[in-house]
């Protein structure tokens, strides 16, 4: 079977998402049992196909769906990078599925077998993305993503039906650009194959056509990873959505478009031609302006989903302006922070999540004393506050240290003050919810939830919050091992020559 694990990533998660409602309406936790498994499967494929291609000393594993070679047939190619991050998604999957239990366990058999069909697809939609090779198959699985996030949101509530419908009318013009961008390079070049477009796209990387094609990829990925100003459904999509997946999605479901516009820019399109170089200074503009006005407002906020929804668009600047930087600093840096970003605003909204199901309590202001009632919960918040502020030795001190060593390459000495100073902003807020969690004194909470062990939460949602806090740690005590012998394995040709 080991020939076989790229398909696995999303095969063993699909197959499952399509049985779930059946086993469900046998017994009613059986069909999220069958999710669960599948998805612990892929995360060993990934695992498998990872440990392949690092020994393999980077080389690209390429699969064929049904043994029809490219660019006829449709491929899966896996290399270091985004082996990397199918292990990445995949495992938050896993902690994520594990953690929701509780949120659906008083719930009936309709409601549990949509909830983990719909999170199956995520993973699969998530997954298909990330390790595709054709240009159209990445279009279905952003499909598949986006629809499921559509209704994952909307189980959170009445509030939240409002804040799917508007993402999915944005979201459709995202993904109505993105297939029209397919459509203008189908034309020009004939193919969709991304290995065999990176060769044929070169004699038109300065047509207006190719102009059009790259405006229509930034705008439609700048949608679906809430870059702004295209981030308008993200604050009410993240604050509404289900308290059980909302960490998932705010975790991953921005950083699937955030590598598909990586792979794009570095990997199939001459990042050094004049189209090109034009499109990454507007990126730049649009990261920079992301992570100012992301962190001003995030300082606004006293809905504590709210803060981080606005902070997201703020670190999503962060990638942005490392994909503009166009040089090796800078596209490291990136990368490094969709993979921290990644566990860091995981952990923050698995702690909401508990906080929420315990108390009923979002309020950033009521949270005092919470440090004594959740001990583990709180230590992850403020590892995660402080990676997010990006104090070492927590992850997110290496991705921005990166990104400084990128603008300092580059002689884009800007982005560095901008660096610094949204730094200062995130330190701003996140230190002001240290003190309410330590400082302040006990708030009078009612419990929903009475929980009388110690942990504070039942154990299926405090392994995740205790796992994704150690993991912040990991990530920054291997972060220089992280990016020597695997990210820099998969370094685009750019960077090579």
């Amino acid at each position: 079977m080991t020939q076989h694990a790229p398909v696995l990533i999303v095969l063993l998660p699909l197959t499952a998402s399509l049985l779930c409602m059946l086993f469900s309406r046998i017994k009613k936790d059986l069909g999220s049992y069958i999710v669960m498994a599948s998805i612990l499967g892929a995360f060993l494929s990934a695992c498998t196909v990872l440990h392949k291609v690092v020994t393999s000393g980077g080389e690209t594993w390429h699969y064929w769906m049904g043994g029809w070679a490219p660019p006829i047939g449709i491929e899966f190619a896996l290399d270091p990078l985004n082996s990397v991050l199918a292990v990445l998604v995949t495992f938050i999957s896993m902690m994520v599925a594990l953690y929701s239990r509780p949120f659906v366990k008083e719930e009936d058999w309709l409601h549990v077998g949509g909830y983990y069909t719909l999170f199956g697809l995520l993973t699969v939609g998530l997954c298909g993305m990330i390790i595709t090779g054709d240009l159209f198959n990445l279009y279905v699985f952003l499909e598949i993503m986006s629809l499921s996030g559509y209704g994952l949101i909307a189980l959170g509530g009445k509030k939240s039906m409002l804040a799917a419908f508007r993402y999915l009318l944005i979201g459709t013009i995202g993904a109505s650009l993105y297939l029209l961008g397919i459509g203008y390079l189908y034309a020009l070049t004939g193919t969709l194959n991304m290995a065999d477009m990176a060769h044929r796209v070169v004699p038109f990387v300065g047509s207006p056509l190719f102009a059009i094609a790259i405006a229509c990829f930034i705008i439609g990925f700048g949608i679906k990873m809430a870059l702004f100003p295209l981030h308008g459904w993200q604050p009410d999509a993240y604050t509404f959505a289900h308290p059980g997946v909302a960490a998932f999605i705010a975790g991953c479901m921005s950083k699937a478009p955030a590598y598909a516009l990586i792979r794009f820019v570095y990997y199939i399109f001459q990042v050094n031609s004049p189209v090109m170089h034009s499109a990454l200074n507007v990126l730049g503009i649009l990261g920079v302006c992301g992570m100012l006005i992301g962190s001003i407002m995030a300082m606004a906020q006293y809905d504590f989903r709210r803060m981080l929804a606005y902070s997201s668009v703020a670190q999503i600047g962060y990638i942005a302006i490392g994909i503009a930087m166009g040089n090796l600093y800078g596209f490291v840096g990136a990368v490094l922070h969709i993979i921290n970003h990644a566990f860091m605003k995981c952990s923050l909204f698995l702690v909401i999540g508990g906080i929420e199901h315990r108390f009923g309590e979002v309020n950033l202001y009521r949270l005092g004393g919470m440090n004594k009632k959740m001990t583990i919960s709180t230590i992850t918040v403020t590892l995660a506050a402080l990676s997010m502020i990006g104090l070492p030795p927590t992850c997110g001190f290496f991705s921005k240290w990166y990104l400084m060593l990128g603008a300092y390459t580059g002689q884009q000495y800007f982005y560095i003050a901008v660096l610094v100073i949204s730094s200062l902003l995130n330190a701003i807020y996140f230190f002001r919810i240290i003190e309410q969690l330590f400082i302040q004194r006990e708030a009078s909470l009612t419990e929903i939830h009475p929980h009388k062990g110690k942990l504070g939460l039942p154990f299926t949602m405090v392994l995740p919050i205790l796992v994704m806090g150690i993991g912040i740690l990991a990530l920054g005590f291997y972060s220089v091992d992280i990016v020597t012998d695997i990210i820099k394995l998969g370094l685009p040709e750019v960077f090579l020559r």
